[in-house]
């Protein structure tokens, strides 16, 4: 895969899970082999899949703006606006992924919550 289709499969695994689609993500996806780097959870698929499904439940309304997309190599890095609901204002969040071949095999994820109020003029975004 090029760098390219990196990319856009990396975004589209991002807009599957924020659906609710995220059995099929993981299952087109994601390698045998994946490791995540979330602190919040155990570094493997299934534990990150079902605390994502369980998040769909929970936010139904869910929704990602894809702000950014970066890639280099095998690494892609994006850059989005999540909000759990439609009145939530939401995280910024990075997520990076490592694709060996055509899949995932290693995920970073780092977020930032919006403030209501900011001293600075160019947002977040």
């Amino acid at each position: 895969m090029n760098q390219n289709q990196n990319k856009q499969s990396a975004i589209s695994f991002l807009q599957m899970v924020a659906s609710g689609k995220i059995r099929e993500a993981f299952e087109r996806q994601i390698a045998p082999d994946f490791r995540h780097h979330n602190p919040y959870f155990r570094g493997d698929a299934e534990s990150l899949m079902l605390a994502m499904e369980e998040n769909a439940v929970q936010s139904p309304h869910k929704t990602l703006e894809v702000k950014h997309a970066i890639a280099d190599e095998n690494t892609v890095a994006v850059h989005s606006h999540i909000k759990q609901n439609p009145e939530d204002l939401g995280v910024a969040v990075i997520h990076i992924f490592r694709f060996e071949g055509e899949r995932i095999v290693e995920l970073w994820d780092v977020g930032q919550a919006i403030p209501k109020e900011s001293p600075n003029d160019h947002g977040m975004f």
